[in-house]
Order: structure tokens, then C-alpha cells, then sequence
């Protein structure tokens, strides 16, 4: 069995290349960082490699002519490529030339660690895992979702990439954005905040890279922009999705070569900002609608993170409406048994928002003690009404349903993830959440050892 394990990533994105880098070194594994093909092939001659990840569209030479390149001098040389959705017919045929396999952006971990592993004979108890930290004050992750996106974040938040955070309007994505400058090296650095969709279109562009004196009417004196003011530590684009077209074309060249100009001059400046960008849209359809740049798309999506909505993470309902009516009564106040079950019936349709509104009323209706039903919004008691007393025999036929349901397609997918959650319609993540579960209840998820 190979001792070192060496693998070379390929890339021109530096947020790509350092998201591997830091991943890759975290699970134990050795690693060499180029940006470009040519690079590569001296890479190859340089040292011994046992994997290569190369990004498919780079300029000058690209991933499918490295990967020829590189077959020629190292015939077995095992080659996974990464690549935009719109390059996936060109990678499934560079296969043919002797590709691994391939991962589309943004790339899921999970899935890019299991291949690494497959080629290096690697088991996960003879890496060097990286540990989740704590969480900060204040943050609730107590359902499985949760805790499986910190710990991904955990992993992330040590690189420089870009980052897009996704989600339900409400669901907490700043927060996120907030626990990831925290874990990052950046921490001591600021973390500058834009809220895309609150900023008028004529001043988001000063807003962001500055002006001049004199640059428009009412400039009455030079501006530094948030991108300036970022330049040590993190900025955080909200509502990215809200952007106009014309300032797209400006952020796309920030996140190329980080340059930019203020409004009104010539100068070019520099920005080191680590960009995190956030969104409650569907960017994939945007793009196609032709409202949102694909290449930026690209560029904001190295790794997309995305909250699940409050619904399906019941499990955080009662800490976090605990959380926020400790805060607002000083922690006087308690539920009574009632309240709890209303609380964790009720769908939530405004996310972790709604709730802490919820508890800032009630807080002010039970001045300080018991909280009782009558203290929450009609619509809230409404709802958890409507639903009706749960029997625990029937919630339990419920489960049984939903495990059978979800064993049932992964055997008849090989155990594929992927294909299975296309045939249940839930996200990969999603599946992985329910077959972690499933596995602690000591179901066979896995596929059976040969």
C-alpha cells in the first residue's frame, strides 16, 4: 500500500485550487498546486504523483489536452477531471482518453473524498480527519443537516474559495457567512456585508469599489469601497441574484484577478477579499433565463453550501425558539408543554426570521414568564391544530415507509447516491443525511465489500 500519497491539482482559479489544497491536506494527504497545463506536465516530471485533479476549461492549455499530454510519459496515471455542467458531455468523453472519472462544480466533497480514497487504497481510519469546531455562541445545529454542513464548512472555511450560500429567504445564510470568516485565517481581519437587493442600482457600484471626487452628481469627496475596506479579511455578498447585469460584468473581473476601479477613475486597485456570496434564487434557472452571467455563476460557485429550510430540520425548532426567548426575557421566561408542540408542528414558512419574530412577541405578551398558547400568532396555533394529534404508531408505520422506500432505491441503483436521489427527487445531500441516520439504526447502506 502506497505510504505518501501525492496528488497534483490542476487549476486557474485560485479559490479552487486552495479549496482542494486545504481539503485534500486536511484528510492527510500530500499535495501539489499548479494553475495551469503547462505547470502540470512539469509537475509530472518533478515529483511522484498518484492522482491527478484537473479542471477542464483553463487557458491555454486545457484539462482534456493535459490529460492527453500527461497519458503519453505516465500511462497509468489515475485522472479525475472537474468541470462546469456545460462541459460534462466533453469529460464523459475524455473518459475515452483514459479519464477516471469526472465531478461536476460545485464539487461535492463527499463524493471527491471517496474517489480519492478508491484510487489510493486509502480507508477513512488511516487518514488524519479534521475535526469539527465548536460552534460559536448562539449558533444551534442540533439536527443532521446541520451538523453535516459545519462540518463541511469546518473543512471549507480554511481555504480562500468562494463560497455561494444558498436557501430559503429567512433561513440564516448571513449567519453562516459569519461563522465562516470566524473559522477562517481571516478571522482577525474585517467582515464587510452588502446587501445587494437593499442597495439602489445607481449606488451599489460606488458602494462597492468607491468613487472619485466629482465622479457623478452629489460625489462631493472620494469614497473607499466595501472590496477596499475588505482587502484583509471577508466580503459578504447577500441577495447576489438582485444584481444588475451591468455590475456583473464588474464583479466577474474582481473575482478573475480581484482588480477593479473606483467610479470616475483610470486607477486600477487590487483587492486580497475573500468573497462569499449569498442567495435565495434559483441562479442554475436564472442563468438559463439569461438573467444571471454563467461565467460568473461559475466563478461564485466553487462551493455552494445550502441551508435546508426549518421545516425539514425540526430538530432545531425548540433550541432555537429557547435561544431567542432566553435573549428576550433575560432568560425568565419558559414554555409550557403546549407551546413546545406547537412550535415543532408548525411549518415555518419564514424560516429561523419568522421564529425569532414569534418569540419577540411572545416574550412581550408573557412579560417575562410562562409562555402559553395564547401568547403565539393566530396562524401558528392555527396550524399546528389543523394537523391533528400525531399517534406514535403511526408516526412509527410513517418511518418504516420512508426507510423502506430509501433501501429499496439504493439497491436497485447499485448503491449509487447520486442515481438514488434522482429517483426519489431529494437532493444528494439530502440522501446522505437520511442514510447516516439510517446507518446509526444499524441498516446496510453501503455497497457490500467484494
Amino acid at each position: 500500500m502506497t505510504t505518501v500519497t501525492r496528488i497534483l491539482i490542476v487549476d486557474d482559479d485560485a479559490g479552487q485550487r486552495s479549496l482542494l489544497d486545504s481539503f485534500l491536506r486536511g484528510q492527510g494527504f500530500h499535495t501539489v498546486v499548479v494553475e495551469s497545463g503547462e505547470r502540470a506536465l512539469t509537475a509530472l516530471r518533478e515529483h511522484s504523483i498518484s492522482l491527478m485533479i484537473s479542471d477542464v476549461r483553463m487557458p491555454g492549455m486545457s484539462g482534456l489536452e493535459t490529460l492527453r499530454q500527461a497519458r503519453q510519459a505516465h500511462a497509468t496515471l489515475p485522472v479525475l477531471l472537474v468541470t462546469a455542467y456545460a462541459d460534462v458531455k466533453e469529460a464523459v468523453g475524455a473518459m475515452r482518453d483514459g479519464a477516471l472519472n469526472y465531478l461536476t462544480k460545485p464539487i461535492d466533497l463527499e463524493e471527491l473524498l471517496a474517489i480519492v480514497r478508491q484510487v489510493t487504497g486509502l480507508s477513512g481510519g488511516e487518514l488524519a480527519l479534521t475535526e469539527s469546531r465548536p460552534l460559536p455562541p448562539g449558533v444551534i445545529a442540533r439536527s443532521p443537516q446541520m451538523a453535516a454542513l459545519f462540518r463541511d464548512i469546518a473543512l471549507i472555511a480554511a481555504s480562500e474559495t468562494r463560497v455561494l450560500i444558498t436557501g430559503e429567504s429567512g433561513v440564516g445564510k448571513e449567519i453562516l457567512a459569519e461563522v465562516i470568516h470566524a473559522w477562517s485565517e481571516r478571522a482577525a481581519g474585517p467582515l464587510v456585508k452588502v446587501n445587494c437587493a437593499a442597495i439602489p442600482e445607481t449606488l451599489l457600484e460606488s458602494e462597492l469599489f468607491g468613487h472619485e471626487k466629482g465622479a457623478f452628481t452629489g460625489a462631493v469627496a472620494q469614497r473607499i469601497g466595501r472590496f477596499e475596506l475588505a482587502n484583509a479579511g471577508t466580503i459578504f455578498l447577500d441577495e447576489i441574484g438582485e444584481m444588475s447585469p451591468a455590475l456583473q460584468a464588474k464583479l466577474l473581473r474582481v473575482t478573475q484577478d480581484g482588480r477593479f476601479q473606483r467610479v470616475g477613475s483610470n486607477t486600477e486597485i487590487h483587492t486580497r477579499a475573500r468573497l462569499l456570496a449569498a442567495t435565495n434564487r434559483n441562479l442554475e434557472e436564472a442563468v438559463q433565463r439569461g438573467q444571471f452571467r454563467e461565467d460568473l455563476f461559475y466563478r461564485l460557485n466553487v462551493v455552494e453550501l445550502n441551508i435546508p429550510p426549518l421545516r425539514e430540520r425540526r430538530e432545531d425548532i425548540l433550541p432555537l425558539a429557547s435561544l431567542f426567548i432566553a435573549q428576550f426575557t433575560q432568560g425568565r421566561a419558559r414554555f409550557s408543554a403546549t407551546v413546545g408542540e406547537i412550535l415543532a408542528r408548525y411549518p415555518w414558512p419564514g424560516n429561523v426570521r419568522e421564529l425569532r419574530n414569534v418569540m419577540e412577541r411572545a416574550a412581550l405578551l408573557c412579560r417575562g414568564e410562562m409562555v402559553l398558547p395564547e401568547h403565539l400568532p393566530t396562524r401558528v396555533r392555527g396550524a399546528a391544530s389543523a394537523v391533528g394529534p400525531l399517534e406514535t404508531s403511526d408516526g412509527e408505520r410513517l418511518e418504516e415507509v420512508e426507510r423502506q422506500t430509501i433501501l429499496s432505491a439504493l439497491r436497485r441503483n447499485h448503491f449509487n447516491r447520486t442515481e438514488t436521489a434522482k429517483a426519489l427527487g431529494i437532493s444528494r445531500r439530502t440522501l446522505v443525511y437520511k442514510l447516516q441516520r439510517l446507518r446509526e439504526q444499524g441498516c446496510v447502506v453501503d455497497a457490500p465489500s467484494e
